[in-house]
């Protein structure tokens, strides 16, 4: 029997949440608001989207770091900058995120995938390589999952309140949604051509440079855009050619050749494109983390866990929430 996945970046979801917290409210405060708010999402999704199981992605320290040293340098940059308040209310922040990842471990029925060198992004493209006949629902706002749509995958943005599908984005009545200025369909992105663009452009938010900066995206008589090299890509003729074999120096004055960069960048950026020793690693985690669980007590450990983050409306709702907590994966 076919299944629907609702596959959750839990570290993404909770901090957005925590983000989206009143300024007025103190650390205590803004925890209870970002489990409230991811509960809900979670909830809210799984209902609507008529999901079958719910998969929780974790963060482990990325192979990306050994490959290429400067990926996400730049958050190393940001945390080193916090105020010794600043980072205290974080340390709080990754305690409660904890408690919650505890509880949907240890006293729920979800899958949860966490490995020591993968990403959530690399664990959420897994399950979906490794159930390909079963229906996904990727509940995130990262527009790197765009490169996985497909006519079972579909991406769930609890901010936008919008359904990301192949065949266009649908509001939560299901109705499609309309550019304002045309009125028209919004227009889905090809998935292939934002991953092809992605690679010439980098990822700023992941601190990737661009495999070939000042590229156009459309090009011009005396030269190639991206456009033009991503539809002579399969062909691998002039086009595609010519914009690969480009170079340009850097601010150090070290020469690059855009090929070069770009196959590297697909590495980091495609979720299908990682090493073979990491596939291998994603595979596995994915197979041992898919079995069935039978955890007891369910609704009492949710209680326990209101009654910690001060979650009173919510322990109000056990019933509803203790019926997505229990649908187990099903082999």
């Amino acid at each position: 029997m076919k299944q629907k996945y609702l596959l959750i970046d839990l570290a993404n979801t909770f901090m957005r949440s925590l983000h989206a917290a009143v300024r007025a409210y103190d650390i205590e405060e803004k925890i209870a608001f970002g489990i409230h708010s991811t509960l809900q999402s979670i909830s809210s999704t799984f209902r609507d989207q008529h999901a079958t199981h719910v998969v929780v992605m974790l963060e482990g320290h990325s192979w990306r770091r050994g490959f290429y040293s400067r990926y996400k340098g730049n958050r190393d940059i940001a945390r080193d900058a916090l105020t010794e308040k600043e980072a205290k209310e974080s340390k709080l922040a990754f305690d409660a995120l904890n408690d919650l990842i505890d509880f949907f471990r240890n006293h729920t029925n979800m899958t949860v995938l966490q490995h020591p060198e993968l990403e959530a992004d690399d664990l959420i493209a897994g399950w979906i390589q490794g159930h390909p006949d079963d229906e996904h629902v990727i509940c995130s706002t990262d527009s790197d999952f765009y490169q996985l749509l497909a006519p079972n995958v579909t991406q769930y943005s609890g901010v936008l309140k919008e359904l990301h599908t192949i065949n266009g984005i649908y509001d939560a009545k299901g109705k499609m949604v309309l550019e304002k200025k045309t009125g028209l369909p919004k227009k889905v992105p090809d998935p292939k051509f934002i991953l092809f663009e992605k690679c010439v452009r980098g990822d700023p938010g992941d601190n990737v440079f661009s495999a070939y900066p000042g590229a156009s995206l459309k090009g011009t008589k005396n030269r190639v855009g991206i456009i033009e090299a991503f539809e002579d890509r399969e062909k691998q003729g002039y086009n595609y050619n010519n914009f690969m074999l480009q170079r340009w120096t850097d601010h150090n004055g070290v020469e690059h050749k855009v090929l070069d960069d770009f196959t590297r960048n697909t590495i980091l950026i495609d979720l299908s494109a990682q090493p073979a020793k990491i596939r291998a690693e994603l595979d596995k985690c994915v197979k041992d983390g898919a079995v069935p669980k039978n955890a007891p007590m369910i609704g009492a450990h949710f209680l326990k866990l209101c009654g910690r983050h001060n979650l009173v409306k919510l322990s109000e709702q056990a019933t509803t929430y203790g019926a997505i907590f229990s649908a187990a994966y099903k082999e």
